[in-house]
């Protein structure tokens, strides 16, 4: 009898998950396939011909630069909601939501750029290719954005504190990834246009 009680406290604990935080990474890898077939896609339609060259909107450049800031300042956030340092978790999350939507505006007017030199959704595939990469990050971002607002609120009701940090985890694992796609989208139109 000795020895099944010292085999059983023996056994190892099974690998645990919030249910919440495993369904977020079961949606970021539906993400990942997605893009990851976008971007084969792109790849196999340009090398068939047919390919309109154009120059990609320098707005890019400077929504990349706010998706890395902004998730600097959604980290710092995290930090602070460790610290139970709720005034920096608000301004923190305050600024990184403010930089979300600053980075959807650049977006718009990255497509008003493009209308500008004639590229347009309907037409050569390099444009369309273009919008739906844009288009779909844009999307997934203000999914981000709300999430990030619910975060916001939440600090104000004192729900967000070292010992309820579950959420702002989610929040913050979703934005990194977010920002992590977006670098990837914009590093592949750099290497592949």
């Amino acid at each position: 009898m000795e020895e099944k009680l010292s085999y059983i406290e023996g056994a190892e604990q099974p690998i645990s998950m919030h249910p919440k935080k495993f369904a977020l990474w079961l949606f970021i890898v539906t993400v990942v396939m997605i893009f990851a077939s976008l971007t084969s896609a792109y790849i196999v339609r340009q090398a068939e011909g047919n390919w309109l060259e154009f120059d990609l909107p320098a707005i890019f450049w400077y929504t990349s630069g706010i998706i890395v800031l902004s998730s600097i300042t959604l980290h710092f956030a995290y930090l602070s909601t460790k610290k139970d340092e709720l005034s920096k978790v608000r301004a923190g999350m305050f600024i990184t939501t403010f930089l979300g939507i600053t980075f959807l505006i650049g977006q718009w007017y990255s497509w008003v750029a493009l209308v500008d030199r004639d590229v347009y959704f309907v037409g050569n595939p390099a444009g369309s290719f273009l919008y739906v990469f844009t288009g779909l990050h844009a999307i997934h971002l203000i999914s981000g954005v709300i999430f990030l607002i619910i975060v916001l609120i939440s600090s104000f009701r004192y729900k967000v504190h070292s010992k309820n940090i579950d959420v702002m985890e989610m929040c913050v694992t979703y934005w990194h990834f977010l920002g992590g796609l977006w670098l990837y989208l914009f590093m592949f139109l750099l290497l592949n246009h």
